[in-house]
């Protein structure tokens, strides 16, 4: 029989590490919101990305638009859509819950290049999730609007179609295809600062932001994506997808978690119950294969 692959207790530590990291930014990231208008914060995160990161890695061989693709998708598409999203149009909690939906867009715009048929396994966690999202969808509020929603739904398909874009070119480092997109997803993103929420109250919110939002900014380039990217990187380097992906599933429990204690978000029953609803959409389709050899591994070693 054979003995399916575990992580080595120090590789496990710095992914759970990473899991913290994104799993608590979305709370980091409404502390932010405060001072600095979204589309702003969006193009400092991706400055705060690329200048130290430019210093560390070199850009890697991959075509100037191919990286600009990307950039769009990233840069604009998913975190422009989220943080807009989350200025007031959707809780913390549930943005980190919702944006995991970005597996299965993946999942459906690979099948959809390739020709590939959905297997009936990816229809029951599709399936399974989308009910998830259906019961969020019937408990919009003040808080949770139908518009944040969607921006965030939009985040992840845009999300998704990165990772389309970045398995086709895939680059020697991942770390350094994200780094050097960021630098070109900046001019886009102030670009649509400036038209979108003005020269004058981007001015007004560089003034009043204070050191924990610049703090807050910061991180979402050096924490998420320098860290995050990097360590995340490594570990798939030398761990099969199988064995780190499914850590993954953690993120959203550490997003939920952490807003309900640092922000006071509630988690009624329908929350949680659409939490486990996407959750287990997740989690099937990111384990069922693996269980399912395991399973057929075991029934051959019988006598």
């Amino acid at each position: 029989m054979r003995v399916l692959p575990t992580l080595p207790l120090r590789h496990l530590l710095l992914a759970l590490a990473v899991v913290v990291v994104w799993g608590s930014n979305f709370v980091v990231i409404t502390q932010a919101l405060e001072h600095l208008p979204p589309l702003l914060l969006a193009a400092l995160r991706f400055t705060f990305a690329f200048i130290p990161g430019a210093f560390l890695v070199r850009r890697p061989a991959v075509a100037w638009p191919q990286l600009l693709v990307y950039a769009l998708l990233i840069g604009v598409g998913q975190f422009g859509l989220l943080y807009t999203a989350m200025d007031g149009g959707i809780s913390p909690g549930i943005a980190s819950l919702v944006v995991q939906t970005q597996v299965f867009f993946t999942i459906g715009l690979s099948m959809w290049v390739r020709g590939e048929r959905v297997l009936r396994f990816q229809w029951v966690a599709l399936l399974t999730a989308a009910a998830g999202i259906g019961v969020i969808f019937l408990h919009v509020d003040g808080r949770l609007t139908a518009k944040g929603l969607v921006l965030v739904l939009l985040a992840a398909f845009c999300w998704g179609s990165g990772n389309v874009i970045a398995r086709r070119a895939n680059p020697a480092s991942m770390t350094a295809y994200v780094v050097w997109s960021s630098a070109l997803a900046i001019g886009p993103l102030l670009a649509l600062a400036c038209a979108i929420e003005g020269p004058r109250r981007i001015l007004d919110a560089l003034r009043a932001a204070d050191a924990a939002t610049w703090a807050a900014a910061a991180w979402q380039g050096l924490g998420n994506t320098l860290f995050g990217f990097a360590v995340w990187g490594w570990l798939l380097a030398r761990h099969s997808s199988a064995t780190v992906m499914p850590i993954a599933l953690l993120v959203p429990v550490v997003g939920m978690a952490t807003a309900a204690l640092v922000t006071g978000e509630s988690l009624p029953p329908w929350k949680l119950l659409a939490a486990v609803l996407v959750m287990t959409g997740l989690a099937v389709n990111l384990t069922w294969p693996r269980l399912r050899a395991a399973l057929a591994a075991r029934g051959r070693a019988r006598p």
